[in-house]
């Protein structure tokens, strides 16, 4: 999901429009490469390129 369909609960304007700190926040975390997704994606990511690699090998 991009940012700019996203709507801030602490002001409840659009998140693109960075009206406040925490629309500003949230729209610069998701600017960045992989920000959107938790810790817990990226290692799920990583097992899954893992064990593909490791097969692949095989």
């Amino acid at each position: 999901m991009t940012y700019d369909r996203l709507v801030c609960a602490n002001c409840a304007a659009p998140v693109s429009e960075g009206r406040c700190p925490v629309c500003r926040a949230n729209r610069e975390r998701m600017q960045q490469p992989f920000g959107g997704l938790t810790p817990g994606a990226l290692l799920a990511l990583l097992v899954v390129l893992t064990t593909a690699a490791a097969l692949l090998a095989r």
